[in-house]
């Protein structure tokens, strides 16, 4: 990584607003190179893609708080704690990988120094992913982690007893294509009679990642609202989505509840985002959009 090309992204990542010297960030671009190209030797044109495709400004946050600053860390925990808790909660809606969430921080603060140098765990973020993305992915692999070591420290019952294990295998159902299918495309259309107010909001909280906070001042609600209304509209389409499969589809209880169950189960690429407008809020739409909530919500 030479100099020039090191300041160049250091730079283009605004690395300077956490105080990250440009030796560090680029000790933390040479680590990503090293990964995603495994031992050979990069072109200076591969290098120069490689880096561009990076989410920079995430790197710069990440080396930032390795190194401890306070105000990168406080940043992170404001902007990132909401997503955190939410990829938990999908994980294990009863509040179980919450724990892992919580202990994350620990690592990932990095309280234990190794001669010297703090072993966080934003080291081995590398940019190829969102910040986002990683944190749900090291929540989910922690998760799996747990769940191994507590298994693992069960004892067996006896083969005769009635504890004894049972296979989890469910078989598939035989109309399980037809059920996604259907899921599929009730879905879309429950979310697309949603009010536009409605998809503002699951756009900007699932699509964009944006917080509660970030919304409110978009939609200019207080943040408690932005909860309240998303858990409502939540509520909506789960009641849209079964109306349309028992009525549209004539679709019995049981059916429904196992499109639900084939849903989860193959869910292939499926993504809010692919249904809501992702486009990033600029100034300029979002005073579009503000524009058509307070037009919207006169008549509600």
């Amino acid at each position: 990584m030479d100099v020039r090309r090191a300041e160049g992204l250091h730079q283009k990542a605004d690395a300077g607003r956490w105080k990250v010297p440009v030796e560090v960030f680029s000790d933390a671009l040479e680590r990503s190179a090293a990964k995603a190209f495994a031992g050979r030797s990069p072109s200076g044109a591969e290098l120069d893609r490689y880096c561009q495709s990076l989410h920079l400004a995430d790197l710069a946050l990440a080396c930032a708080c390795a190194m401890g600053h306070d105000e990168a860390w406080d940043h992170f925990v404001r902007e990132f704690r909401p997503g955190l808790y939410r990829a938990a909660d999908a994980i294990d809606p009863s509040g179980g990988a919450r724990d892992v969430a919580e202990a994350l921080y620990a690592e990932l603060f990095g309280l234990k120094e190794r001669d010297g140098i703090r072993q966080s765990l934003f080291r081995y973020f590398h940019g190829r992913s969102s910040l986002a993305t990683w944190l749900r992915s090291l929540i989910a692999q922690r998760h799996v982690d747990r769940y191994r070591e507590t298994r693992r420290l069960e004892p067996l019952p006896e083969d005769s007893s009635p504890a004894s294990i049972r296979s989890e295998t469910k078989a598939d159902h035989p109309e399980r294509t037809r059920f996604v299918a259907a899921m599929r495309a009730v879905l879309s259309a429950a979310i697309a009679a949603l009010a536009p107010r409605d998809r503002l909001r699951l756009a900007c909280y699932y699509a964009q990642e944006m917080t509660l906070a970030q919304i409110g001042r978009l939609t200019r609600e207080h943040e408690a609202t932005v909860s309240r209304q998303l858990a409502k509209a939540r509520r909506a389409i789960r009641a849209d989505v079964e109306r349309r499969l028992r009525i549209d589809r004539g679709f019995s209880a049981g059916e429904i509840e196992e499109c639900f169950e084939s849903l989860v189960d193959d869910a292939g690429n499926l993504d809010l985002a692919d249904w809501l407008d992702t486009e990033p809020p600029t100034a300029a739409r979002a005073a579009e959009g503000t524009q058509e909530i307070r037009d919207r919500s006169f008549y509600e």
